[in-house]
């Protein structure tokens, strides 16, 4: 766990701007209303479009979290972390997708993001990173 926090790819819990190149990943609805928790914020300050509700958009990247169980937002990280290993130039903050309004656990959600652990450009939260390296 130290060398993940020596080596900045933690994503901060309070995410207020971001800097040249750096993208903000939150959890979506399939038809990209966002209207709350991380989404709403991706949307009034980072460019996140309304009917967005996969993929990049604005300064961000959205994953679908609202369509059933955990193993529905597979597909979705894993085209994710695709994304992000095709553009190197960016640095990618993912925040606790799921793990708000839609319900679910970091404990549910980060295996989803094992494959990322090499990945980087991208940011886990802690609460992912500690799952994560429990395993």
């Amino acid at each position: 766990m130290d060398a993940i926090k020596s080596s900045n790819r933690i994503t901060s819990n309070h995410i207020t701007e971001l800097g040249d190149n750096e993208i903000f990943v939150f959890g979506s609805n399939l038809a990209g209303r966002h209207a709350g928790g991380a989404a709403r914020f991706a949307a009034r300050n980072l460019g996140a479009q309304m009917g967005i509700g996969v993929g990049p958009t604005g300064r961000c990247y959205a994953i679908p979290t609202m369509q059933g169980g955990a193993e529905t937002i597979r597909p979705y990280v894993d085209d994710f972390v695709k994304y992000a290993t095709a553009h190197p130039e960016q640095r990618f903050f993912v925040t606790e997708i799921g793990c708000g309004i839609a319900g679910f656990t970091p404990k549910q959600i980060a295996p989803l993001f094992a494959s990322a652990m090499d990945v980087s450009n991208i940011c886990l939260p802690l609460r992912f990173w500690e799952v994560l390296l429990e395993e």
